[in-house]
């Protein structure tokens, strides 16, 4: 069974590689250049695949659990790597579909570790990588039951395109459809990438632990971000979420954000380092506080409009501090709805 490690860190690399993957990326140039920077080492997802890189060995693990390998090439003071790990993976269905279908084992282009490739040679990472005419990092190669090379995909693909390469090399092997022929038929809409602020919302400058009394919902959302745009431009538009959107006090932040931010709990830091020690993984979030700034609830999975007005009235209500059971408030919230003549679908 795969097991999961931390990949040792390495110095800096030249970035002028890392950055030609633009070229593959097919994104608009606002989504694929804001807020890059060179990171350095970044920390790969605690659920990438501990491996001791005998591919074939690994490939056969993965197909006794049903599933596929993908090959993740980077380097570190890649700024597209960083946005593969940071904006792709923060969107919990991108994840899921991942962790359902593949084992992502994390090869550095440029590392010495000892990899035992296709045809059982010996080799290093830096060496294998080459072998691969690896040119661009991120570059993926998308392995199906018999380690064959299903779908390559060099350089960095926005959400949309990436889920799409997900569900494509899970299923086919390469040769009919192709991805291009796949990709195409299914047209996957782009998100919008903006931040959906409203005038009702507090500032993101406010000092957030002077308020009114009210409970506080803090929106921790990404640009890149399909469901937050679904969130916005839907859920929250329609009355009964207004209605209950009414009884908090509002603010959207970027959670990737370096401005300052003046918090609940009266500290000042980047909203990127609040996001961090509140261990926000995925985009939207909605981490609600009480009067007194401590977290009382949060929700940080994919939710439609029942569940997400029920989110803030639970919280609005002071109902989480007699009912723990968030499920068993939603049941009971239904019911008394449906009593009232109103329908209850949780799926709209």
């Amino acid at each position: 069974m795969l097991k999961i490690m931390r990949i040792p860190c390495l110095p800096l690399f030249s970035v002028l590689m890392c950055l030609a993957a633009a070229v593959q990326a097919e994104a608009g140039p606002q989504s694929l250049t804001e807020g890059l920077v060179n990171p350095g080492y970044v920390d790969k997802p605690a659920w990438f695949a501990n491996s001791f890189l005998d591919i074939r060995e690994d490939v056969t693990e993965a197909a006794s659990a049903g599933k596929r390998v993908i090959l993740y090439f980077y380097q570190d003071g890649c700024p597209y790597c960083k946005k593969l790990l940071d904006t792709n993976f923060a969107l919990q269905e991108t994840e899921n579909r991942t962790r359902k279908h593949y084992e992502v084992i994390a090869i550095n282009m440029w590392g010495d570790r000892e990899v035992t490739g296709f045809d059982a040679e010996l080799t290093t990472e830096k060496a294998f990588a080459k072998s691969l005419r690896v040119m661009f990092t991120p570059t993926l190669l998308f392995l199906n039951e018999q380690g064959n090379v299903t779908l390559r995909v060099n350089g960095y693909y926005p959400p949309h395109k990436f889920n799409a390469a997900l569900d494509y090399a899970a299923k086919y092997n390469g040769d009919a459809p192709t991805f291009r022929e796949y990709y195409s038929a299914r047209a996957p809409v782009a998100a919008s990438g903006v931040l959906h602020q409203d005038a009702s919302y507090l500032p993101a400058d406010t000092a957030l632990e002077v308020r009114d009394g009210r409970p506080l919902l803090v929106l921790f959302e990404q640009k890149e971000c399909a469901p937050c745009d679904e969130l916005h431009l839907d859920i929250l538009k329609r009355p009964e979420s207004r209605e209950q959107l009414q009884r908090v006090d509002v603010v959207l932040l970027d959670m990737w954000s370096q401005d300052p931010l003046r918090r609940p709990d009266g500290k000042t830091s980047s909203i990127a380092q609040w996001a961090r020690e509140l261990n926000v993984q995925y985009v939207p979030s909605l981490v609600f506080f009480d009067a007194q700034g401590v977290e009382v609830f949060r929700t940080e999975a994919y939710l439609k409009a029942f569940h997400t007005q029920s989110a803030i009235d639970y919280v609005a209500s002071g109902a989480y501090r007699e009912q723990f059971s968030f499920q068993r408030f939603i049941a009971a919230r239904a019911d008394a709805l449906e009593a009232r003549g109103v329908h209850v679908d949780i799926m709209k």
